[in-house]
């Protein structure tokens, strides 16, 4: 069971990190790359990604939390 947990985490981290840098584009358009004075609606895609790498986290640290109590 342990090696299970393990191999699904793995997976899921991959995703989690795939899935993040595919939201990293056209975030940044100032001189140091700081666009936090503009808001944003996320809508299609985006969003999305933005919700799918909610899900992905909060398997991640339920994964994680149940690999910990499981050892």
């Amino acid at each position: 069971m342990e090696t299970v947990l393990n191999l699904i985490q793995i997976v899921v981290s991959v995703v989690l990190v795939l899935v993040i840098l595919l939201q990293v584009r056209e975030l940044g358009s100032g001189l140091f790359g700081s666009a936090s004075a503009t808001f944003r609606v996320r809508r299609g895609v985006e969003k999305t990604l933005f919700q799918f790498t909610i899900i992905l986290v909060v398997a991640f640290v339920f994964i994680s939390i149940l690999s910990v109590r499981l050892t």
